[in-house]
């Protein structure tokens, strides 16, 4: 791979960028098979790391595979390159979500996208209880623009809207931690001490567990008997935003995903805390009751965002790159280095 083509440690870096991405319960369903001849990044799903009962469709899986995409393109962005992007390239290949072309252009030298590169490795998903302090509204407007530019929507919804919603996501709730079987699945997605996996969520990335029910979290500890998080009071007031398209096809939940990460890396920027709420969007009924108050909308999920504590990294998998076996190892797991980020 000794080549004129892109070098394969300008390839770590991209990709260590891309799996720093947000996934649901840090499954990491993504692999990336990189051409520094041809100057590509084939981006793949990973049909091992789907949760079949949370995720049935795989639609959370795009989701996640697209906010890798995102990073991916702001992180070449960032070294001057234009990421060219195919979605879905190959009907023969349903696997084989996007090719990525790294194109030479100083157009994208901008320092917007340098502000959201730097940002993804500080953009870590927050349990923690936030302050309550409002959000400026030219910050969430900036949010909502973000998602728009990626081909998706937010809405932000009044006190009334932001009750109905955590209503339906406190049912979700309700609904998983009454279902066995999807209690188990959940289990296997926490990562005890002394595991040695760079999957799934570490204890102490679990959160505290709510103390009044307003603010409908995961409650990750009630699947694991014996395990005593603190308890503690969250908001009063939470803020929460609806990320939604207007079809609900493969290429939908990609740009969504996109655009939820383009969502949190500036709201990262801005100092703004994030977590995402995506119980009620694993129940049919009750994802499309989030859709309700709007024609053709297809909710993706929801996003909590304030401001408050830092949630800290989740570990990424991760494996060692060099010329001779970059494509073989970054398929394998990512990049030559240990990176870190969050999960849904």
């Amino acid at each position: 791979m000794h080549t004129t083509g892109v070098q394969a440690v300008a390839l770590e870096t991209l990709i260590s960028a891309a799996v720093a991405a947000p996934s649901i319960h840090n499954t990491q369903p993504w692999r990336f098979d990189p051409d520094p001849v041809a100057r590509t990044i084939e981006v793949r799903l990973d049909r091992e790391r789907q949760l079949p009962l949370a995720d049935p469709q795989r639609r959370a899986m795009y989701l996640s595979v697209g906010a890798a995409l995102f990073n991916l393109r702001i992180a070449a962005a960032n070294a001057g390159r234009q990421p060219v992007v195919r979605l879905l390239p190959h009907l023969g290949d349903p696997d084989l979500v996007a090719i990525v072309h790294l194109a030479g252009s100083a157009m994208y030298e901008r320092p917007l996208y340098r502000a959201l590169y730097e940002a993804v490795d500080r953009r870590h998903t927050s349990r923690m209880p936030f302050t309550g302090r409002p959000v400026p509204e030219p910050v969430v407007a900036g949010m909502v623009a973000a998602a728009r530019s990626e081909g998706a929507h937010l809405d932000v919804p009044d006190i009334l809207g932001t009750q109905r919603l955590l209503r339906l996501t406190a049912a979700a709730e309700a609904r998983n931690r009454a279902d066995a079987e999807r209690v188990a699945e959940t289990r296997g997605c926490i990562a005890l001490p002394g595991d040695e996996t760079p999957y799934g969520i570490p204890v102490g990335a679990l959160g505290p567990r709510e103390a009044t029910g307003r603010v409908p979290m995961r409650d990750f500890a009630g699947m694991l008997p014996g395990l005593r998080l603190p308890v503690l009071p969250f908001e009063r007031h939470a803020q929460v935003a609806l990320l939604w398209t207007g079809r609900d096809r493969r290429e939908d939940w990609l740009l969504a995903g996109q655009a939820l990460q383009h969502v949190l890396l500036l709201a990262t920027v801005h100092g703004v805390r994030t977590s995402i709420l995506h119980q009620a969007m694993e129940w049919p009924d009750l994802r499309e009751a989030t859709g309700a108050a709007r024609r053709r909308c297809c909710p993706q999920l929801m996003i909590r965002f304030g401001y408050g504590p830092d949630g800290g990294p989740t570990p990424r998998a991760s494996g060692v790159a060099d010329d001779a076996s970059a494509a073989e190892t970054v398929r394998a797991g990512g990049p030559a280095f240990p990176v870190h980020g969050s999960r849904f």
